[in-house]
Parts: C-alpha cells; structure tokens; sequence
C-alpha cells in the first residue's frame, strides 16, 4: 500500500508538471498586485536554475533594463505608474522554459458619494416607491461596488438599516429604487462605494415622506377645439388636489391657465382665451396638497378653428406707360384667423372681379389714370374687409428736408410732415433696384405721426430708387429719390459700344446698360475715350443717357471705347472699336452732275432741228457695228469673173496681195441724193486716188460699198463656198467694154443696196489690186459735216 501510495503522488506530480510545464523562475513585486495611479514599487525575478534572466513588460512585450541583485534574482523598478500593467521574467538560454508574470492594476480609491436626492413617487394608494440619485464621483479604473443603505421610521417604531446594493456601470450617476409602505413617515440614506484599494460613505440624509412625495405624470386626452378655446380630459391614478395645464402657439413660450391651478373637481377641463387657426401644444402635472409636482405629462397639439379675416391686406401698386402691378403683403396669421384659399381683385372703372391664386402676391391689370384698386383675401369663413388704393396721385417737387442716407447695412429716409389741410392719413415709402420696379417692388406704410422710415430690406452693391408717398382720403402726392446704395465698388465691366457714322463727319455712339451684378452700385456717369494719330479726347455723360453724338470730325481714322463709373471710381476700360471719317466727294460729284446735265439739255433741244437730225443719225450708222460684207460675193464681181476668165479672184480673207499685183489706194466719199423719197448712200472714188505705172488708167472706176448677203469670213474655205450662191467681188471695167448706160445702170444696182458695215471705216484702207478687196476700201464720212 505504502510504495502504491509513492507511485500514485510521483504520477500526479509528473502529470501537474506536465500540464503547466516546467518553471524557470517566480515573480514577484514588493507591494499587492493593485497599486494606486502614480505610485512606485519594484518587481523581482528570481530563477530556479542558473540562466540568462530578462525582464518584459506592457504589450508586446517590451524588455526592460534591469538589474542583477544576486546570481539567481534580477529586478526592475517602476516608477509613477500610469496605467495598468503586466511584468514577465524570461530565461533567455532556455526558451523551452515558460516565463513567469504577474499583472499589476493601478486605479484610485473611491471618492465619498455626494448629492444624494430622493423622492417618494405614489403609484397606488397603498404604497409607493422612493427613487433616489446620487453622484459617485470620478472613475477609479478599478472594479467598485456600491451599496444604499436605508433606514425606516413608522411612527415610534425605527425599522432596521437595508442595503440596496447598486452595479457600478462607468456612469456617473447611480440609482436604486425601493418600495416603502404609506404609513413610514420617515426614511434615512447613506451610500457607500468600495474597491480593492479602499472604501468611502456618504453623510447619512433624513427625509420625510410627505415633502417628497409626488404623484404620478397625468395623461392628457385629444383636445376638443373651438376658434377660441379647447376642451380636453385629464386621467390620473391617483386624486390629487393640483392640476396645472401649460399651453403655446407654434415657437412661443409657455402659458400657464391660471383656472387651472385649483383644487381639481373634475376630469374635463377647458383652456379658453386662443386666437383663432393657431397650432397650440398642452401639457399638464399634477400636485398633492404637500410635496413635489409631478413630472410634465406628454405634449399634445390641436388646430383651433378658422375665423373671417380680421384686418384688410396690405396693398400698394407699381406702373409704367402700358400696365400697372398691384401688390399686397401676406398676412401673418394672427390677421388671416384661416388658411387664405385666394384673393378678389376689383378695379373701379371695370365691373369684372379678378381671382388670383393663394400663392400670388401680385397681379398685372390694365392701366387706368384715375381709379380704385380693391383687393380682398378669402378663408373658408369669409372675406377680409376691402383694402382700397387709388391711382390718383401728384407728384410734388422734394422737399428741401427730404434727407436720404445709406451705411453698410440699411437706408434712412426723413422727411417733414406737410403743411397741407386735411392732414395725411397715412405714409408710404416704397424703394426697388434701379431699372426694376414692376418686379422686385418693396414697400413700407407708416403711420399719419411718423416722419421717417429705416430701409434693412436691400442688399449691398445694389442701386435703389424710391419714393415717399403722403397719402390722403382721395389723392396723394410722391417725393422721389434716386441712386442710393449701402456699399459700392468700382464697376466690374465697361458697356458694350456700338459706332454708327452719319452725315458727313458725325458719328452716333450708343452703348448698352450694365448688367446688375457688374455695376457694383450706382452708376453716376460714362466716360467715352476718342483717339487718333496718338491724340485721345475724352466726353462725359450722364448715367441716364445711352447714346451721344459726336459733330464735326475731321477725315482721319479713330479708336473708340468706354467705361463706366460709379461713387467709388471708374470700371475697366472696353473694347476698342475702329471706324473712319471719309473725305467729303459731293464738292467734286455736283459740278459734274451739273455740267451734264446742260449738256444732256443742249443735246436734246439741238436734236429737235430735222437737218441735225438726219445728220445725227448718218453719223450713228457710220459707228454702228454690223457684220461686215464678203465683196468677193456680189454680182457685179461675178459677171466681171465669167468676162474674164483668166482672172482668179482669192478670198476676202487673204491678207497678202499677189507680188505682181500693186495694190490702189482709192478715196471713197458718200453722196447723198437729191431725191428725199430715196435718200441712199453713194460711193465715189477721190480725186486723190493714186494709180500705179503699172495700171492703166481705164482700169480704176467708180465703185459702191455693197451688203453681202452672206457674213464676213475670215476662213478661205468659207470664202470659196460662197462664191456659188451670192453675188461675187467688184471689180473694174475696161472703158472699151462698158459706155455710160452701163455705169449708170450697174452704179443704179449699187445704191439700191444698204450702206452698213461692223469694221472701223476710218481707219481701215481700202485697196485695189487685180480685184477689190475690202483693204482696197477706205471710206470718208467728213461730207456729211461739210455738207451740213
């Protein structure tokens, strides 16, 4: 039995030893495994075997510097500990050892529990549940525990002291709730908090019951509403003898019914004195005769219901040359008492009523001179009274005490009260960017006693026009202002110029506003820039003005540009355009179309004598152009051909006489009949006509310029082929062969034909060689002047 018992504990202890494994060392620390924050201890390894030893801490671990106390002990000192930590020992030379460690928590001793506060909720009649709160104090980092200790008196009878213990959860706050029976009158609370540095208490706190007794929260039924008040029913567990109800419209404060604070006789109450369609939120709590009101009850709203509109609308109205706008404000709903479904508008001088939709606050009707604008808004109760403007104003000159000012932020205008009889019912100042008074109109009313109007409707880097209206029973008269801004800048652009010259040395220069956003203020003036040759000029002209006529410019070329400016200075510089001044040509194009004109007279009344006529037009047909006649093709040439056969006559188109041919150059003048039925043109030869020795004087006779029946032809192949249909060349006779009768009959053929050609007879000869050609021929038409 005995060496069974030695083999069962060697077993175990071989078992044990190799569950956990061998131990190289043990570690220990000279103070408990949890220290207070900041403290300073010192942690020891010491090693059952002879080894290497190291220290880690923290995690990952990091090695320490430690020190060697003896052969088997090192150790390390910690100093000002910040938060928790674990130390391990390592045999360094032996990693199949495992190390040994030891974990340190560092946290702080609990603080005394303060602000203790209890109160007695009742839920039944029979009993009820005391809550009470307190403040634990600032986290020690280390696991607390904290306990309520109450103790009851019933009348002469002290009950024993009962702990309510509490989990510490990281919050500040603690609470316990205990139940305590209605016939305890007084209780007594401590607390007490402990860890495993220490333990604190809190002072011991009396209550009486009835001081901090409260009733449960009331629950508030759906209000029944009314225009003017709201019925609703109010349910508590418990009767109580307070009951206070709160009530608001929509983003006001709390208004507490006063009926209300009374001793409560009924389940029903009803909140009178509301205003008519106003959202409004209740709420109540309740209170016994002694101890604490209750906790607010849950909020509830309800609509009261509407009522006709209370006051007319705000109206006032804008117009220009064609139409006319009428404004109004929308009424805050203290003065509509309803939802507005919509308006009616009504013009004097028109018997039509006009609907405009909920959502409008305007409306575009015809202009009228003299008339009354009246507008009415509707609810689902009824119509506002009628709101009346007129159209008939004056405008009256401003008034010397007229003052307009503007800062950084809004616009003063003051005024004095008129001496006019009757006194003014009311004022009106109305103020809108320049430029824009039909769309973004804006206008306040002020009563008959005021005499000034703070503007902080309108923003910076705007220009604003106004006026002040003084308003009567049937009329009003108006003091207008202009140019008024908070704040100003330079402008950010120039106007977009255009150039038009006209006369003879004008130019019309017109230029476009400037967009709202680039004007940055109040333009006061535009500033135009002429240049040339390297020469600028400069003209100024009022903002009101969009055109300006420069007169009297000499011929040149000039560049023209703008700039706008405003109280704070000038704006950038625009584009440069070009344009030019030409000379003036009408000094030179009137004597000319002066002088033509006599002549053009004088040409006309000469043309009316019959002999400068006919002579007129003998001279047109020599200028007339016209095909121009073949002489090769006449008659005359083709019976002289059939004579003499051996003579060959070339084309008209040949331009090279024959060398045995000498060519004759003969005058040919045209002689007009004495008979007027039958005035035709006659060809002679001129006694200047030169023969050759080679030619026989015989052999040069009279010839006529004769029509072709046939076109010119410049081609020989066309010449020849003519030759067979129409009549061929002239050409002379022998005197032996022809007698008078002949010539007259033959020169009779000749002036029946017309005397038309499309050459230049003044300076193309005519030559005669073995036959006539057209080189042959040169015609003289001074006779015709001669004669004239």
């Amino acid at each position: 039995m005995l060496q069974l018992r030695s083999v069962f504990v060697a077993v175990a202890v071989l078992a044990v030893q190799l569950c956990i494994g061998d131990k190289s060392c043990v570690i220990r620390s000279s103070t408990d495994s949890v220290v207070q924050l900041g403290s300073s201890f010192e942690v020891f390894c010491i090693f059952n075997l002879m080894c290497t030893g190291s220290m880690y801490s923290g995690q990952g671990p990091t090695k320490q510097k430690h020190k060697a106390l003896n052969s088997t002990t090192i150790h390390f000192k910690v100093v000002n500990i910040t938060e928790n930590r674990t130390y391990s020992c390592h045999c360094e030379n032996r990693k199949d050892l495992d190390p040994c460690g030891l974990d340190i928590s560092a946290g702080y001793l609990p603080d005394r529990p303060k602000n203790i506060s209890c109160i007695y909720k009742i839920v039944k009649n029979e009993s009820g549940v005391v809550v009470c709160i307190w403040n634990r104090g600032r986290d020690t980092n280390l696991r607390n525990s904290s306990a309520l200790w109450v103790k009851g008196v019933s009348g002469s009878h002290s009950d024993g002291s009962t702990s309510y213990k509490v989990s510490d959860k990281g919050t500040e706050l603690l609470s316990v709730n205990f139940t305590v029976s209605r016939s305890v009158e007084l209780i007594s609370v401590w607390v007490q908090t402990e860890n495993p540095l220490g333990s604190a208490n809190s002072s011991i706190i009396n209550y009486t019951l009835s001081k901090i007794v409260m009733p449960s929260t009331p629950v508030l039924g759906k209000p029944e509403c009314f225009s003017r008040k709201c019925i609703m029913k109010v349910e508590q567990p418990v009767r109580t003898q307070h009951l206070e109800i709160q009530y608001r419209a929509e983003k006001q404060t709390w208004t507490t019914y006063q009926d209300s604070v009374v001793q409560m006789n009924s389940s029903h109450w009803s909140i009178s004195s509301l205003e008519p369609y106003r959202l409004y939120h209740f709420r109540a709590r309740s209170k016994f005769s002694t101890g604490l009101w209750s906790e607010w009850s849950t909020n509830i709203y309800a609509w009261t219901q509407e009522e006709p509109p209370a006051k007319e609308l705000d109206v006032w109205l804008a117009s220009d040359f064609k139409h006319m706008k009428v404004y109004w404000k929308e009424m805050n709903v203290s003065v509509s008492r309803g939802k507005i479904l919509g308006y009616e508008l009504s013009i004097s001088s028109f018997s039509v009523i006009t609907n405009v939709s909920a959502n409008e606050r305007s409306c575009l009707v015809e202009l009228c001179a003299s008339c009354d604008v009246t507008v009415r808004a509707r609810n689902s109760k009824g119509l506002s009274p009628p709101a009346r403007v007129t159209t008939r104003r004056t405008e009256a000159k401003s008034p010397n005490n007229l003052q307009v000012t503007a800062n950084n932020s809004n616009i003063t205008i003051s005024w004095t009260k008129p001496e006019t009889a009757p006194p003014p019912t009311t004022y009106v100042v109305e103020w809108y960017p320049d430029g824009n008074k039909l769309e973004e109109l804006r206008w306040v009313r002020l009563g008959e006693n005021e005499n000034h109007a703070v503007i902080s409707d309108v923003q910076p880097y705007e220009c604003y026009d106004g006026a002040v209206y003084v308003l009567y029973n049937e009329s009003s008269i108006s003091w207008t202002f202009k140019g008024v801004a908070t704040l100003e800048s330079a402008p950010e652009a120039a106007p977009r110029v255009q150039e038009k010259v006209e006369g003879r040395n004008n130019v019309n220069i017109t230029w476009s506003e400037l967009d709202r956003s680039q004007r940055r203020g109040c333009i006061t003036k535009y500033t135009i820039y002429l240049e040339t040759m390297g020469n600028a000029k400069i003209y100024s002209t009022p903002a009101s003005e969009r055109t300006y006529i420069i007169k009297d410019l000499p011929p040149a070329e000039y560049r023209l540009w703008m700039s706008a400016s405003t109280a704070a200075g000038d704006g950038p510089a625009g584009q440069k355009i070009k344009f030019f001044i030409a000379h003036d040509t009408q000094a030179f194009l009137l004597p000319v179309c002066i002088i033509s004109s006599v002549v053009v007279v004088f040409l006309v009344c000469l043309y009316q004598n019959s002999t400068i006529k006919q002579r007129s037009w003998e001279l047109f047909q020599c200028f007339m152009l016209d095909v121009v006649p073949d002489p090769a093709n006449s008659k005359w040439a083709k019976e002289y051909t059939q004579d003499k056969g051996n003579m060959n006559l070339p084309p008209c188109s040949s331009s090279e006489p024959r060398e045995e041919e000498k060519l004759i150059l003969v005058n040919v003048e045209e002689l007009p009949k004495q008979n007027s039925e039958s005035r035709k043109p006659i060809l002679r030869m001129s006694p200047s006509t030169r023969l050759s020795s080679e030619t026989e004087p015989e052999s040069v006779i009279p010839t006529t310029y004769i029509k072709s029946l046939s076109h010119d032809s410049d081609s020989s192949d066309h010449t020849h082929t003519s030759l067979d249909t129409t009549v061929d060349y002239i050409s002379s006779h022998e005197p032996g062969n022809l007698d008078e009768e002949d010539d007259e009959e033959k020169c009779g053929e000749f002036l029946d034909m017309p005397f038309i050609s499309n050459h230049n007879i003044f300076i193309e000869p005519l030559v005669f060689g073995g036959k006539l050609t057209l080189d042959a021929v040169k015609i003289d038409c001074s006779d015709f002047f001669q004669n004239a």
